[in-house]
């Protein structure tokens, strides 16, 4: 099961991330504008077609001077994004 909250500049993600989920995701993070908070802390998985999606709003943020931070990663979720070469792009603390 996937759920998305936002609370302030804060987006939670918790559950799994998968391609079914994408669209659901993709409400939320088209309505993101300014420098946000992605927290990861409750999330067991994420697929291409998610971190498609972050890669595609730090794009449309980094173009207005911008950018996602992410926040508390488990380690495998880490893994993906080091494996991916996406710490190299993303802000993740």
């Amino acid at each position: 099961m996937f759920e998305i909250k936002v609370s302030g500049e804060t987006i939670v993600l918790s559950g799994r991330f998968d391609a079914s989920q994408v669209e659901r995701a993709q409400e939320v993070f088209d309505k993101v504008s300014e420098a946000c908070i992605v927290d990861f802390e409750a999330l067991s998985y994420i697929s291409s077609g998610g971190l498609g999606l972050l890669l595609g709003t730090e794009k449309r943020l980094r173009e207005k001077g911008q950018q996602l931070t992410l926040r508390n990663m488990s380690s495998h979720i880490r893994e993906v994004f080091q494996y991916a070469g996406l710490d190299m792009i993303f802000r993740i603390e």
